[in-house]
């Protein structure tokens, strides 16, 4: 008779790596859909696409696949172990990639696009569980923003790199990028990192367990309001995530220098996530979170004026000065809105981490894409949509917190392995 012992504790990477690596993998969703923004109308025309603003589906399709990637990937990685779900979630990314890459339809484009997405969003959700095996609390967040400053990274060269591309040749070689950075990225996933969840804490995927995990998250305020409140909020980063190319290449003519004035936004969001990462254990995440969605609402609401005096497209700069802060704003929530949700739900990781980034895409993917369609040749709806969607998550993330945020309390401790029972 033998006893059931637990796994030896493994020695977890050092940040200095762990961090690139993990940015790295979590960004491939976003380095798919930002080097694609420049060939959106080359990509439209190739591939015959009647109505203009149907391009936008090839961001939304991307999207689509990465809420697919984001309810599957948890459960999946509680069952099997984080690495070989995340070794399932690159080989249909870079499966998708190779499709789009010989794609001569419009149909056969998007399938790919979901594909790509669905692949790409596994390592992103499932790291975020990852994560969370050796994280909690502030330490938690704070990890998370330094990754998520890496993650910036990719935005910001992405759109400049597929630009690049363009200049010198077709935008299939765009998708041989992809290909050519994900199948290093994934050697060395493969190498390097240990695995964090000991098969004595893994459960098999049961309807009574996610049925079970789902309950909890609606019971929980916390979790549930911040992935409304999320959810509504990224619907109109979406909404202009898709009508970006429209604006910048269409109302304003920037032509090729739309890929340097949309990597500097990009640019400033990375910048946020920074300062927010040496912040959130002095001021709290929940504060800085909500601090930053009324940032956005009151820049909206502010911003609207100006719109409406010069017909809908007022100066590039002003434009600029718009989109400069509020991406900003945008930062100090990415970095910590994931943390706040995964917070109480540390026991059910893998599975919360899906079924809350599914609830948020299930809000944000429609709402931006209705956003996105209404693009009318002036950036009228956008702003409309920022200042309606950011004022909405605001009261939800308000209600959540039954008024403005107390004061933080201590940092969470760092633990190895947290109690998954």
């Amino acid at each position: 008779m033998t006893a059931t012992t637990a796994s030896p504790p493994v020695k977890p990477l050092a940040l200095a790596e762990f961090i690139p690596l993990m940015g790295l993998l979590t960004a491939l969703d976003a380095l798919c859909i930002d080097a694609m923004m420049p060939a959106l109308a080359d990509m439209g025309r190739d591939l015959h696409v009647a109505v203009p603003n149907d391009v936008q589906l090839i961001i939304a399709a991307m999207f689509l696949g990465i809420m697919i990637g984001q309810t599957i990937g948890g459960p999946l990685s509680d069952a099997v172990g984080r690495k070989p779900a995340i070794y399932f979630g690159l080989g249909l990314y870079l499966t998708g990639t190779l499709i789009a890459m010989f794609a001569q339809t419009f149909p056969v484009m998007l399938a790919a696009r979901v594909l790509q997405g669905t692949g790409a969003s596994m390592p992103a959700t499932i790291g975020t569980a990852l994560v969370r095996d050796l994280y909690q609390g502030a330490p938690m967040a704070r990890v998370m923003s330094f990754m998520g400053s890496v993650f910036i990274f990719v935005p910001v060269i992405a759109p400049l790199l597929g630009q690049g591309i363009l200049l010198v040749g077709h935008w299939r070689w765009i998708f041989v990028m992809f290909f050519v950075l994900g199948f290093p990225a994934s050697i060395w996933f493969a190498l390097r990192q240990p695995e964090t969840l000991p098969p004595e804490q893994r459960h098999p995927v049961s309807l009574r367990r996610l049925w079970g995990a789902l309950l909890e998250i609606l019971r929980n305020r916390s979790a549930m309001g911040y992935s409304i409140a999320s959810g509504v909020f990224l619907g109109a980063f979406f909404g202009y995530l898709n009508a970006s190319q429209q604006i910048f290449q269409g109302a304003y003519k920037t032509g090729a220098w739309f890929a340097v004035y949309y990597s500097a936004c990009a640019a400033t969001i990375g910048l946020a996530m920074y300062f927010n990462g040496r912040l959130v254990e002095r001021f709290g995440m929940h504060r800085l979170t909500c601090l930053g969605c009324a940032g956005m609402t009151a820049v909206s609401l502010l911003f609207l004026p100006v719109a409406y005096a010069y017909a809908g497209v007022p100066p590039l700069p002003l434009w600029m000065a718009f989109l400069l802060p509020m991406f900003f704003f945008i930062g100090i929530m990415f970095g910590n809105l994931n943390a706040i949700i995964m917070e109480p739900l540390g026991h059910i990781a893998g599975m919360a981490s899906s079924m809350t980034a599914a609830l948020t895409l299930g809000l944000s993917l429609p709402l931006g894409t209705l956003l996105g369609r209404s693009f009318d040749g002036t950036v009228l709806p956008i702003v409309q949509g920022f200042a309606l969607l950011c004022g909405a998550a605001l009261v939800v993330m308000l209600w959540t917190e039954r008024g403005w945020p107390a004061d933080p309390g201590p940092a969470g401790p760092v633990a190895a392995h947290p109690s998954h029972g």
